[in-house]
């Protein structure tokens, strides 16, 4: 099948025979498609070492392109060690990294001064904003956020301003402003990403004898992450491929997950075409994972019609079966999924447990990881958001609580200080400095001050204030739910995020705040209904115990009726709180606690967008259900649904020995519980290699594409997530329930769980029968002293 290749060599020991061909391949154009997990970057490392131990190229004949720094370091590190060579002077980098380089060298072609600067992006924002400003451009019909994303698309797509379609007035003074923003960019000597790329490109494309010097210099080019190139990148690299030299392009079209970002799959077929490439190695021996999981990942995506074809295959065996979970709700989801962890931690039987840093959560979108990382507070395990921020920790979620925090309390400056100005309102640093001074010489607060401040900041501050005033006072007979929906609206952020060009995910960030609201005063017994009022204004005694002190799971729909409390009890001091001013605690100890400090052993939380290039013993893809895992956004468009599931198969591919899936019966979305149908997905997989951990319902949710309208009740799945079924391929979830009995079991010093709480120690016992109580130490939570009749208290091994 392949060509005979003389092996002998220490740079081509131990390639497999696929691995040899594309390292050994002939001076062509050539495309190799690298499965997930089939070593890439060994290959195409060896490829470079081997190119230049045999003598067709040297050094400074060689270009390697890859799409972070960090994959260009490892490639660099890699050949160092592989070769007496120095790689310093090889052109081995990023996109970005490379087209510096080349317009450092040709300053003057580029028209640019010798030591031009490069804007970041935030810098081209500001950049943007000055353009908006000095032009009195409307910042409300064209905020520099949208015009940032214009400009950057523009430029990816190569079009400059006079090649831009003028379709409408309001593209038409786009353009305007984006040749203003050029203008300014030349008289200042910068250039931002965009234009590193494309005036490299129009040099190469202008300049016939620069052209034709750089295809001779370049024999053998070399692209990693080849499905990610957009429709600039891809014209760059034939700028440079010429009749004499070589594109060596690595990609996997089954990988491709970045449209969003104008990443084109379809340029790996056009590069087939357009360059004629004769020869097409597929690498697909993996060695990362097991086959019930590479059959899982290849059978999911047959199902795209719009791909070269691969089929990844193991020596490693079987291995575990994926393991598929369903859950009455995504609370319950949420303690299962920590409850497996618990167990992968602390190991089966004679099988040590796994590192937790070897275990990652995956989900489909950021607002998902709320629910989770709730789960993981009270349980006390340490975790990691990986490429993000925790929920509480994102820029949205504190303007949002800022502005919760001046209804509840308008002399808090911090918070003050965080949205006077977000989203913009003309108060510039200036105008906050006078009301500093001022708030100073009068010893009050800003919210005080504002008054002594004159001019149009002062007209502003006081518009703000009067706006802080009038939701304050609407606010007073709303919900915690309609409070921060209402906030929503009125403060401007929700409008704010829609021009931005990913303000998609922020927006669905501040809607989870909502259902993160309506889940806590649903389990600290505040009643979906209750009225967030000022502390100062509750009626003594109107309190109500929360569900869990009823010894209720917070899960089941007995524990979220409606009271007609207006607030709830603290636990030890029974001060009275209004919900606003419990959540907005309860958000801060969030934030503030469970931090996995650097080297710390913890769990890892992150979007599949995240998790592409990563690879960890045990996974979990939670939250797999229509219209959220895909996206109901790509449900109506099959190019859309095609990057879906090749977004699902880059996450089953993460996993080395277990994966475990799930999906949920309900979910709390836009304050609202939902009902859901399991992903399509599930239907897409081979039933051999699962292992359903719940029954398998085979009426549950079918419709045109295999799913309808049947839901299945709690009670068939032993309510939340507690019931046992017997059966050959069943398990009982392991979520912790335990009903209180007179002879309880515990004794001082023993390790235990609550629901609510998370793992703590016993200190001491008292009482017998239904008055036997515990005072149990939460490192998290302090002490609670708990009545064993209605508190869940698990013994952990």
């Amino acid at each position: 099948m392949f060509p005979e290749v003389e092996s002998s060599s220490p740079l081509l020991a131990n390639l497999n025979p696929e691995q040899l061909a594309a390292v050994t391949l002939p001076n062509e154009h050539a495309l190799i498609l690298a499965g997930a997990g089939s070593g890439k970057t060994r290959v195409l490392t060896t490829r470079i070492a081997w190119l230049l131990s045999t003598g067709q190229v040297s050094p400074g004949g060689v270009m390697a392109v890859t799409f972070t720094n960090k994959a260009a370091k490892e490639m660099m590190t890699r050949l160092q060690a592989m070769l007496p060579v120095n790689v310093r002077g090889m052109w081995i980098g990023t996109f970005h990294g490379l087209c510096n380089r080349f317009l450092r060298a040709h300053w003057r072609l580029a028209n640019l001064p010798q030591s031009f600067q490069i804007l970041d992006t935030q810098d081209q924002l500001s950049a943007v904003k000055r353009v908006i400003k000095q032009f009195n451009v409307d910042e409300e019909r064209f905020p520099a956020k949208e015009m940032q994303w214009f400009i950057s698309g523009c430029k990816e797509d190569g079009l400059r301003p006079s090649m831009v379609e003028l379709r409408g007035e309001d593209v038409r003074k786009k353009v305007e402003i984006y040749q203003l923003y050029e203008d300014q960019c030349q008289r200042e000597g910068v250039v931002d990403f965009g234009e590193l790329m494309l005036r490299s490109y129009e040099i190469m494309r202008d300049d016939d004898p620069l052209h034709e010097h750089y295809r001779r210099r370049f024999r053998h080019i070399l692209i990693d992450e080849f499905q990610d190139t957009n429709r600039l990148q891809y014209a760059w690299i034939k700028m440079f491929a010429g009749e004499h030299n070589s594109v060596f392009a690595v990609g996997d079209d089954d990988q491709s997950i970045y449209a969003f970002r104008g990443a084109r799959v379809g340029n790996m077929a056009d590069f087939v075409s357009e360059f004629q490439v004769r020869h097409q190695i597929k690498l697909e021996q993996n060695y990362r994972s097991h086959s019930n999981i590479l059959d899982s990942a290849n059978e999911l995506i047959r199902h795209n019609q719009r791909r070269l074809g691969k089929n990844l295959r193991t020596t490693q065996g079987p291995g575990e079966p994926v393991r598929v979970y369903e859950a009455p709700t995504d609370l319950a989801e949420a303690q299962w999924i920590v409850e497996e962890l618990r167990h992968l931690v602390r190991g089966e039987g004679p099988r040590e447990g796994f590192p937790r840093n070897e275990i990652a959560v995956l989900y489909r979108s950021n607002a998902q990881s709320r629910v989770i990382e709730t789960a993981l507070f009270n349980a006390g395990v340490p975790y990691r958001v990986y490429g993000g921020l925790r929920f509480f920790e994102r820029a949205e979620i504190k303007h949002a609580l800022a502005y919760l925090r001046l209804l509840e309390n308008p002399h808090d400056d911090t918070s003050f200080l965080r949205v006077v100005n977000f989203p913009p309102r003309g108060i510039g640093a200036r105008s906050i400095e006078q009301l500093q001074d001022a708030a100073r010489a009068r010893g009050c607060s800003l919210h005080d001050a504002a008054g002594a401040t004159t001019g149009r900041a002062g007209a502003n501050l006081a518009a703000f204030i009067g706006r802080i005033v009038a939701l304050r006072e609407r606010t007073r007979d709303l919900t915690l739910r309609e409070t921060i929906e209402l906030m929503l609206g009125e403060s401007g952020l929700i409008e704010h995020y829609k021009t931005e060009r990913e303000g998609a995910d922020r927006i669905e960030n501040l809607e989870e705040l909502v259902n993160a609201a309506e889940s806590f005063v649903t389990q600290e017994g505040f009643g979906r209904d209750a009225i967030a009022l000022p502390v100062d204004e509750l009626a003594p005694g109107a309190l109500t115990q929360s569900p869990v002190s009823q010894g209720l799971d917070p899960s089941l729909p007995e524990a979220n009726q409606p009271a007609p409390d207006y607030v709830a009890p603290d636990a030890d001091t029974g001060e009275t709180l209004s919900p606003l001013a419990a959540f907005l605690t309860h958000a801060a100890l969030e934030s503030g606690d469970n931090q996995a400090q650097a080297g710390q052993d913890a769990v890892q939380l992150m979007t599949v967008h995240s998790a592409k290039g990563l690879e960890f013993d045990c996974v979990f893809i939670s939250g797999l259900e229509e219209g959220l895992f895909p996206s109901e956004r790509s449900m109506a468009d099959h190019d859309g649904l095609e990057e879906e599931r090749r977004l699902m198969y880059v996450a089953i591919t993460r996993a080395r020995k277990r994966l475990y899936l799930s999906h949920s019966q309900t979910r709390l979305l836009h304050g609202q519980t939902r009902y859901n149908v399991r992903t399509r997905f599930f239907d897409e997989l081979p039933e051999g290699a699962l292992k359903w951990l719940t029954p398998k319902d085979p009426g549950f949710g079918r419709s045109a594409f295999g799913y309808g309208s049947g839901y299945p009740t709690t009670r068939q799945y032993g309510g939340g997530g507690g019931g046992a079924y017997s059966g050959e391929r069943f398990a009982s979830p392991p979520v912790p329930q335990q009903k209180a009995a007179p002879s309880h079991g515990l004794k001082a010093g023993m390790k235990v769980f609550h629901t609510k709480f998370g793992e703590g120690t016993i200190a001491s016992l008292e009482g017998q029968g239904d008055d036997a109580r515990a005072q149990v130490n939460f490192p998290r939570h302090g002490v609670k002293w708990l009545a064993l009749a209605v508190a869940k208290l698990t013994p952990v091994d």
